[in-house]
């Protein structure tokens, strides 16, 4: 696999029939390992490890309604209180981001209402605060770290 923008994580493989598959410590079960699959992993060890958040505030591939279409997120970060302080958007380290992934994270983030917004292709990272009031979203160098 391409060699991505993140720290170094250790990770558990298997190999089963030709198909290699990676442990998800939040769905605690192996996946099978593809290019979006290979960065939504380091993005989670990313969060846990480097940015401190808890595990169990963290949620993975789970579906949503917008606009009465069936879509699913690729990752989700709680606050303590049940509400979403982010939500993250990976891409496959091949996909080049432009405005239709933020037209399409700013979509799932109409109906889960998140601070937070983080697109990811492995390789280059966005990080967004949301501005509610003026109905947009401010570009950071950094995402926060739990508190």
């Amino acid at each position: 696999m391409q060699a991505l923008n993140f720290p170094k994580f250790s990770f558990r493989f298997k190999s089963n029939e030709n198909k290699v598959s990676i442990f998800d410590e939040i769905r605690k079960k192996f996946i099978i390992l593809q290019p979006e699959e290979w960065v939504r992993q380091h993005c989670i060890h990313y969060l846990i490890q480097e940015k401190k958040y808890p595990k169990s505030l963290i949620n993975v591939e789970k579906e949503l309604k917008v606009n009465n279409l069936n879509k699913r997120y690729d990752i989700v970060v709680y606050n303590p209180d049940g509400t979403i302080h982010l939500i993250v958007e990976c891409k496959s380290y091949n996909v080049t981001i432009d405005q239709s992934t933020f037209d399409q994270i700013a979509r799932y983030n109409m109906t889960l209402n998140a601070s937070y917004l983080m697109v990811t292709n492995g390789i280059n990272h966005y990080y967004c605060v949301m501005d509610f009031k003026n109905q947009g979203y401010n570009f950071l160098k950094e995402l926060p770290a739990h508190k």
